[in-house]
């Protein structure tokens, strides 16, 4: 099911006006404070816009369920309200989604992309109608202690108490409806068919212990587009960015760097 209405995202406008626009998307249950340790880093060279998904942070919550076209065309919504024609884009796990079927519904616009901890086909169907069920009876709060177990690696979770905390609150904060209605778009999404029109210069990263998206989902994105690159970071679960920092920013910038004025 899709719906027709945009909704006005909830976004942060970050770096030098002038400088190429680098728009960043986040995970299911979190918000665009997910890449705060990519501020420092990405900001510097690049108009940084980071934004809510529908249903998630300061975004509102519509009326479910959610399709990935749903997504995407919220976030063109935003663009063409910012007066941002063209411009690079990464994202993380259902962000990366909405970059997969931006980058192949309007190639003229995007110039590069960057697809971390994602997946072109993600079932069983089974498993995301459970989500759905357990949040909407008890709240996303209740998914809190597996989501966190994909999201960071054990030893990560030991290390960093703090971070995973912080990132245990957002996901407890996050709307039910919003959360399962992104929940469905995952359920109903195969961007397979997609991946042969993507033409932006394409950098799929998986992390190398993510049990949500393992590197075998990034494989195939990076099968299926024409001239990617394809990197597995070490010891990083789903959340990537979060746990190695550095090497994602590297990542990133160098891929990024053709772009940059």
């Amino acid at each position: 099911m899709t719906t027709t209405d945009t909704v006005a995202l909830h976004h942060k406008l970050e770096g030098p006006e002038d400088a190429p626009v680098l728009v960043l998307a986040n995970s299911l249950g979190t918000t665009l404070a997910m890449w705060d340790a990519q501020v420092p880093a990405l900001s510097e060279g690049f108009r940084l816009l980071r934004y809510d998904h529908r249903g998630h942070g300061g975004s509102p919550v519509p009326g479910g369920p959610y399709s990935i076209e749903d997504l995407g065309r919220d976030a063109l919504a935003m663009l063409d309200g910012l007066g941002i024609e063209r411009f690079s884009f990464g994202g993380l796990s259902i962000g990366g989604m909405v970059g997969m079927w931006l980058a192949s519904e309007v190639p003229e616009r995007v110039s590069r992309l960057a697809l971390l901890c994602t997946s072109a086909l993600l079932g069983p169907k089974e498993m995301w109608d459970e989500r759905i069920s357990v949040s909407s009876k008890d709240g996303v709060g209740a998914l809190e202690t597996a989501v966190l177990e994909r999201w960071f690696t054990p030893e990560f979770r030991a290390a960093r108490p703090e971070t995973v905390e912080r990132a245990g609150r957002d996901l407890r904060e996050t709307s039910a409806e919003g959360y399962a209605g992104c929940c469905a778009a995952i359920r109903d999404m195969d961007l397979r068919s997609r991946l042969g029109k993507i033409q932006a210069p394409t950098l799929v990263i998986s992390g190398s212990e993510d049990p949500a998206t393992p590197p075998e989902h990034g494989e195939l994105i990076h099968d299926g587009i024409a001239g990617s690159e394809f990197l597995v970071v070490e010891r990083a679960a789903h959340l990537a960015n979060i746990e190695q920092p550095d090497t994602i920013n590297r990542a990133i910038l160098e891929h990024l760097d053709p772009v940059k004025p």
